[in-house]
């Protein structure tokens, strides 16, 4: 049994930008040299969101305004600042497991993974990508 990690760094533009990080996943599923395990896509950040899913902009939007009624931005929140960013998180979770199958990511035909922006400004983000198997 064999483990890879390797990390990808991005910039988002702000609250709710979706960045397609894909590819990035993939990459590192090829160079770990492994063709069946589990890929673990993790966020090293408490306001950090990965989804899995398929890119319908309609979605997206729906996405966007389900956080932003649930977790609106702004004041009434016992934790100073972010709070909506850190809730956002605990309820979409930083972190995706996905089968790896020949070497690939064995993701159905109009999935993908995405990092949704939750904090409001501009970020400099780090996605963790561990593979584990033979």
């Amino acid at each position: 049994m064999g483990v890879h990690s390797e990390f990808f760094e991005f910039e988002t533009k702000g609250e709710f930008d979706v960045v397609n990080i894909t590819g990035r996943v993939e990459e590192a599923v090829r160079n770990s040299g492994i063709s069946e395990g589990i890929a673990v896509v993790f966020a090293g950040h408490a306001t950090g969101v990965i989804i899995l899913n398929e890119y319908d902009p309609a979605l997206l939007e729906d996405l966007r305004s389900f956080m932003r009624e649930t977790f609106p931005a702004g004041e009434g929140y016992e934790h100073p600042g972010n709070a909506h960013a850190h809730l956002r998180s605990m309820i979409f979770t930083p972190s995706r497991v996905i089968p790896v199958h020949g070497g690939s990511l064995g993701l159905g035909t109009w999935q993908s993974l995405y990092w949704v922006e939750a904090e409001r400004r501009p970020r400099r983000r780090r996605v963790e990508v561990t593979v584990i198997g033979d």
